[in-house]
């Protein structure tokens, strides 16, 4: 009986720790220079679940690490838009964007044209 209940909280314990709880994924998000990038993976840690995140300047691409129990890509996407960067799913107001930097509007060619190497 002591044999079957030491195997029985050892798979408890399996099954319980586990669990991979933490989510990666990637996102399309527009900026064109170190102050957008600082701007987007300052968004994204500060939205609660979020452990990581890494946006490359010249591939727009986002990646997160996030907790899948505490947020979703969503609320992810959510908070950068908050800041002024659109997303493939959702576009940043226009008040937000236009109070960015003036090098920072990635919506204006002459500005992508001005970033570009």
């Amino acid at each position: 009986m002591r044999k079957i209940a030491v195997i029985v909280m050892m798979l408890f314990a399996y099954v319980s720790f586990g669990q991979n709880k933490n989510a990666k994924a990637s996102l399309e998000v527009d900026g064109v220079c170190q102050m957008c990038k600082d701007r987007i993976e300052k968004a994204c840690i500060k939205t609660k679940g979020v452990k990581s995140a890494i946006w490359n300047v010249k591939t727009h691409e986002l990646k997160v690490i996030f907790d899948e129990r505490k947020t979703n890509l969503d609320a992810i996407e959510s908070s950068v838009a908050a800041v002024g960067h659109d997303t493939k799913n959702l576009k940043a107001p226009d008040e937000v964007y236009n109070s960015l930097h003036a090098c920072c509007f990635y919506r204006d060619i002459d500005v992508q044209e001005d970033h570009k190497e």
